[in-house]
C-alpha cells in the first residue's frame, strides 16, 4: 500500500467513524468496552456488508478476467 493510500484510508476511516459517532446512542458511549462494542455492532451492520459486496464484485471480475485469458 503507498503512503498516498494510506492517508487515504485514514480519510476515509475518519469520515465513516464520524458518521457513526453521530448515530451512536450516547447513552452507551460511557466506556471504553461499550464504545467498542457499539462501534464493532456498526461496524458490522453498515460498514461490512459493503466491503463484502464490492471485494465479492472484484474477485468475480478477477475470476473472469483470468478464464478470458
Amino acid at each position: 500500500m503507498t503512503e498516498e493510500e494510506k492517508q487515504l484510508l485514514i480519510e476515509h476511516a475518519n469520515a465513516i467513524a464520524k458518521i457513526l459517532y453521530k448515530n451512536a446512542p450516547v447513552e452507551e458511549l460511557t466506556s471504553l468496552g461499550k464504545i467498542e462494542s457499539v462501534v464493532r455492532n456498526q461496524m458490522q451492520e453498515y460498514v461490512m456488508p459493503s466491503v463484502g459486496v464490492f471485494l465479492s464484485e472484484m474477485s468475480q471480475e478477477k475470476t473472469q478476467d483470468i478464464n478470458e485469458k
